[in-house]
């Protein structure tokens, strides 16, 4: 019970502690990928069980490939998304910095966002690796920024489905 108190709490916390988080996932996002291409090719894969591979593949859209098949104004397009929402986030946080489980949330999404938008900015594409397939079925590779913003969002949605009960 107390864990969920203080996990919850309104209380502490300023702007910098959920930066600092961010900047964890960024720096982990961008360890992991630059080691993977360290070690792979593109279209390498290293089987680690019988559903799951590390794999090194490029992503030039958005989440599950989406418009990854287009001209290239995908880059700007979401480019100019992830910087907004950079933007948007780094004010939610200091607005409601108090809010713990909010700002948890807010701040794994916002390392994502940016681990991600380094890869568009640098390469004009995201660096994905991990590989989870069941038989010849491939789940969409993805990266620790990618895990980062959907346990983010996940937060985000426990936090709203407290705050409407209560």
């Amino acid at each position: 019970m107390a864990n969920r108190k203080h996990f919850s709490s309104n209380s502490g916390g300023g702007i910098g502690s959920w930066l600092g988080i961010a900047a964890i996932v960024v720096l982990l996002d961008q360890i992991t990928k630059i080691t993977v291409t360290q070690i792979l090719s593109y279209g390498q894969a290293i089987g680690v069980t019988s559903f799951f591979n590390i794999v090194l593949v490029y992503n030039k859209g958005a989440a599950f490939s989406f418009l990854s098949n287009q001209g290239g104004w995908q880059r700007y397009f979401f480019t100019g998304i992830a910087i907004a929402a950079v933007i948007l986030i780094t004010y939610l946080i200091k607005k409601h910095a108090g809010k713990r489980l909010f700002c948890w949330g807010l701040a794994l999404i916002l390392g994502g966002a940016v681990g991600n938008l380094i890869d568009r900015l640098m390469y004009g594409h995201v660096i994905d690796f991990l590989d989870f397939y069941v038989k010849t079925w491939h789940w969409p590779a993805f990266n620790v920024a990618d895990m980062a913003i959907c346990l983010g969002a996940g937060l985000y949605i426990l936090d709203e489905l407290r705050r409407s009960k209560s």
